[in-house]
């Protein structure tokens, strides 16, 4: 594989133009600190000219190079930039907040994997430059800087149909929205942009000042969950906000295909004639009223409306694996902390921005579950997996068979991984499940943030949602003899 040098040449030149694309994106944070006067303004130029000038260095020598890449190329270049754009991330924090590297790190991969988890305290008191920097990293990692950046890479003469395949989060990444690949990246970063740009307007009607308003909505449509409060939503105390932020927490999980086809129909019952969509959202219907009767049968808020609306929100924020907060679901009674981490393993849709499973697997896989105990009672009969009216290729069933093995085994080795190194039993079960799954707040002693967990722990929770965002196997693949024998 490496034995072509113009190869090599041409990964290392895409690299270094990913990197000088996300030094872009330090601009508005130094906007914010020039506006506020925090005194992060030169951290934030550093940081941004290390971005640049090492994404020059790697590109410039190469700039000329030319070639096609291939499916397998876009696997290694979304690992390598995965990798190095989340140390380069951890730059200004280190920088601005005096943290150690890995909590640094832990801090930007969160934020760039849109998990949400935290090893900050004290945001109320922080710089706004920083807290706003959070928060973008979150709405960049959303939707993907490799795809973003496929928008742009027609124009410098690079092909990229190998990085969208290994980028584009949810089951199905061959199945392309319109003809034209490029097209319909624009057209997916245009509603990202769109609902961002609604979500804000729509948190500043409610109540939010300007600031507060813009950040949020770009943890929001994310599915991020980061805040520039400790109280998270809470420190709103504002019922019509919690409830806004529900609605776009479900919008930013829904499959983006399906808003383009909502708005390009006009049409907004497209909704609710995909099967995809209307099982994510009886899934949440279901979680939602059980918490709620929970809730309620315990006493714990004082009547069934109260509890509904907890609920609600902790439920959308925990499926959508959003992690908002508006109260500490770990102290919930009986079985529901655990219910509501359980429902993370789903998630939310393929191609939206939540994490988890997502739900279209899930349902695939039951509907497959269900199959093989019909042929118990038909041997000798054929069965199809149907869905939508249509047969499921017996390949498509072995993968998505072969993805929730994979997955399951990945959790629990991380899970024994995380007690290896002393975390209990309940946290190390707990900070697996809400890393590999993008979600956030957990239970036990990360039941609100990361903090108290040791450097290992750490680590393994960064290497857990690395794996979780990548959907497992755009980084396992590279792990394989035969990917670097090709």
């Amino acid at each position: 594989m490496f034995k072509d040098i113009k190869y090599i040449r041409r990964l290392t030149g895409l690299i270094g133009l990913l990197s000088m694309i996300f030094s872009a994106f330090l601009l508005p944070p130094l906007l914010v600190s020039w506006w506020y006067h925090d005194g992060e303004f030169s951290h934030l130029l550093d940081s941004m000219l290390v971005m640049l000038l090492l994404g020059l260095l790697l590109w410039f020598p190469v700039r000329n190079e030319q070639g096609a890449l291939r499916r397998r190329d876009g696997f290694l270049i979304v690992v390598l930039f995965w990798t190095l754009l989340s140390v380069l991330a951890a730059v200004p924090l280190i920088l601005a907040l005096h943290t150690s590297f890995v909590d640094s790190l832990f801090e930007a991969v969160s934020g760039f994997t849109t998990t949400g988890a935290t090893v900050l305290v004290g945001l109320d008191k922080m710089q706004p430059s920083i807290l706003f920097y959070r928060q973008e990293l979150q709405w960049v990692g959303g939707m993907g800087l490799v795809v973003f950046a496929l928008a742009l890479l027609p124009m410098l003469g690079i092909g990229g149909v190998a990085l969208y395949r290994a980028e584009l989060p949810g089951p199905v990444k061959d199945e392309k929205m319109m003809p034209s690949l490029y097209k319909g990246v624009r057209v997916l970063w245009l509603i990202y942009v769109g609902l961002t740009v609604a979500c804000a307007v729509a948190y500043w009607l409610l109540g939010m000042n300007v600031f507060d308003a813009v950040a949020h909505s770009l943890a929001t449509v994310s599915t991020g969950g980061f805040s520039t409060h400790d109280d998270s939503i809470g420190y709103f105390h504002s019922a019509a906000i919690d409830n806004c932020v529900v609605v776009f927490m479900l919008l930013g999980a829904v499959n983006f295909s399906v808003h383009y086809l909502v708005l390009n129909s006009g049409d907004w019952r497209q909704y609710f004639r995909n099967m995809e969509v209307k099982t994510f959202l009886l899934f949440v219907a279901v979680i939602v009223a059980v918490e709620t009767a929970g809730l309620w049968f315990e006493g714990t808020y004082r009547g069934v409306l109260p509890s509904l609306h907890y609920a609600l929100f902790e439920g959308v924020s925990v499926i959508t694996s959003t992690g908002f907060g508006i109260a500490d679901f770990s102290v919930w009674p009986l079985f529901m902390p655990v219910l509501l981490l359980f429902a993370g393993f789903v998630g939310g849709c393929g191609g939206s921005t939540a994490g988890g499973l997502k739900v279209m697997r899930v349902l695939v896989l039951g509907r497959l579950a269900w199959r093989e105990v019909r042929q118990l009672i038909h041997p000798k009969a054929v069965l199809p997996v149907m869905l939508e009216g249509r047969a499921i290729p017996e390949l498509l069933l072995q993968s998505m068979l072969g993805f929730f093995s994979i997955y399951i085994v990945t959790f629990v080795v991380l899970m024994l991984a995380m007690m290896a190194v002393g975390e209990s039993q309940v946290t190390a079960f707990s900070a697996t499940a809400t890393c590999i799954n993008n979600i956030g707040p957990g239970l036990g002693e990360v039941a609100t943030n990361f903090a108290s967990i040791s450097p290992a722990g750490k680590m393994l929770a960064v290497a857990a949602m690395l794996l979780g965002r990548l959907e497992i196997y755009t980084l396992l693949v590279l792990l394989t003899p035969a990917f670097w024998r090709g």
